[in-house]
């Protein structure tokens, strides 16, 4: 099959993966697709869904939205079971193409499985030339094929002692769903860097990278599956499995910065109110005199209410975003792709004119968007832009699972805060800094040396080894820009 040729991807961190499995469900694969339209945000690229009808193992799997594939009833009439899990891609290892769009499945002796993965494995080359040298024979390119070879590969007894035999051999960050003929199967990492959620609906239960996948089923948030824990879930019910030696927590706190919807519960706290109290902590720590404070869509829209309140000055709306424009948009002349982010965002005028205007965006990674956003405001007549950046400067690319631009991509990298400034074209600049961050998820950060998350985009502090990046080595922990100009 010809694979359709995707644009160059734009300015910003990039959603990861999202993960669904249901177990114990008549319309098993129905919820499954719906679970997958509300993780939507954690990849856009390609969705495809696996199930079990007791005898047979069906998939289906397809490039592009949730909603461009699984929308007919023909299509979840094929995924027949009570049993099925789901996945979205955005790539993060391996191109975009047909063959590694997940579930991948296998058949091994004890039966097939599938299996979808969110996170990266810090080890997956080394891995994956073991495996070749011993005979094995790769169909995708995909770190996530590297488990199944490792599960086929082991000499121990069970599907779950496979598992855990192969995951023994892992360095990274993952949570993961597995279904078998008899089970479905949920594990984070050690450290609990990605997130997976368990919930239930009726007798059957949930696994979800997410809490608003539980929200758009109906089903009801029991908790969250714990730093290097498997949930094996059958006919007896849930039964818990901790064989992995277990670390400090190291949840990834872009998470509350970016990655996950506003309206899901992480790890105990409301993503949406996270994000206020981070545009508060922002507006202590960087104040600026201004008339009105305006996001950036939609990231940006929790971060600058609570910049607002704290600060005491108006909330605007002042850039409209379309939310009909996909990544596929065809751009043919330098002139069109000059204007594309107009595609997606238009200024308020009438409310931006004459105006002193704060604007709280979530991050800045290359720039390029920053700075077309702000000629957009001086276009609309701002009288001053003050661009606020509700996280610290990111400095470093994510090895975890989310696709990053190299370090020499990275404007906070390779330019001082009054370079950014400049070259973003704002009146001045300024970002939170990490204690603040902290204090923001309600975790002060008391020891630079024990951080309570995985902030390494932020610090450069890996706290999972980089095996194929150096030979394991990790990168200097580079100073913060926490002053404004």
């Amino acid at each position: 099959m010809t694979t359709p040729k995707l644009p160059a991807k734009p300015d910003g961190f990039h959603d990861e993966c999202g993960v669904f499995g249901i177990f114990g469900h008549a319309d098993a694969a129905a919820h499954v697709a719906l679970g997958l339209h509300a993780l939507q945000h954690r990849g856009q690229e390609a969705s495809g869904i696996v199930s079990f009808d007791g005898r047979q193992f069906h998939s289906e799997r397809a490039l592009g939205l949730v909603g461009d594939h699984f929308n007919a009833e023909s299509v979840i009439r094929r995924l027949d079971g009570v049993a099925a899990i789901g996945h979205n891609r955005y790539a993060t290892t391996g191109e975009t193409v047909f063959r590694n769009i997940q579930p991948l499945f296998a058949e091994f002796a004890f039966g097939g499985l599938a299996i979808a993965h969110n996170g990266n494995l810090t080890n997956a080359r080394e891995l994956r030339q073991s495996l070749v040298a011993r005979g094995c024979i790769f169909q995708s390119t995909t770190d996530t094929e590297t488990i199944i070879h490792l599960i086929a590969t082991s000499g121990a007894g069970g599907v779950v002692d496979r598992l855990i035999d192969a995951l023994r051999q892992v360095v990274g960050a993952y949570s993961l769903v597995a279904l078998t003929g008899t089970m479905l199967l949920g594990v984070r990492d050690a450290l609990g860097v990605r997130p997976l959620v368990v919930g239930m609906l009726d007798d059957a239960y949930v696994l979800a990278s997410e809490s608003c996948a539980l929200d758009i089923i109906g089903a009801r948030f029991e908790r969250d599956v714990e730093p290097g824990e498997i949930v094996v879930i059958d006919s007896g019910g849930l039964h818990s499995l901790r064989p992995f030696p277990v670390g400090r927590r190291r949840f990834c706190v872009f998470e509350y910065v970016y990655f996950a919807r506003p309206d899901s519960m992480v790890e105990g706290l409301s993503v949406y109110e996270t994000r206020k109290r981070i545009g508060a902590e922002l507006a202590r720590e960087q104040p600026a005199v201004a008339d009105i404070v305006v996001p950036v869509p939609d990231s940006g829209v929790p971060g600058a209410i609570g910049y607002a309140a704290e600060a005491k000055l108006p909330f605007e709306i002042g850039i409209i975003r379309n939310h009909y424009v996909g990544r596929t948009f065809i751009e043919p002349t330098d002139r069109i792709r000059h204007l594309g982010v107009r595609l997606k965002h238009n200024a308020a005028a009438d409310t931006i004119r004459g105006k002193r205007v704060v604007l709280i965006d979530d991050s800045i990674v290359r720039g390029t968007t920053s700075i077309k956003i702000v000629e957009m405001m001086r276009h609309a007549g701002a009288a001053e832009v003050h661009m606020r950046i509700a996280s610290p400067p990111t400095m470093n690319p994510c090895f975890y699972g989310i696709d990053t631009p190299d370090r020499d991509e990275l404007m906070a990298a390779n330019l001082s805060l009054e370079q950014m400034r400049q070259r973003i074209g704002v009146d001045s600049l300024g970002f939170l800094s990490i204690d603040g961050l902290y204090r923001a998820v309600g975790e002060p950060r008391r020891f630079a040396h024990r951080p309570q998350y995985c902030d390494a985009c932020f610090t450069g502090d890996y706290p999972i080894a980089l095996v194929d990046q150096d030979g394991g080595h990790r990168p200097v922990q580079l100073s913060l820009l926490s002053e404004a100009v």
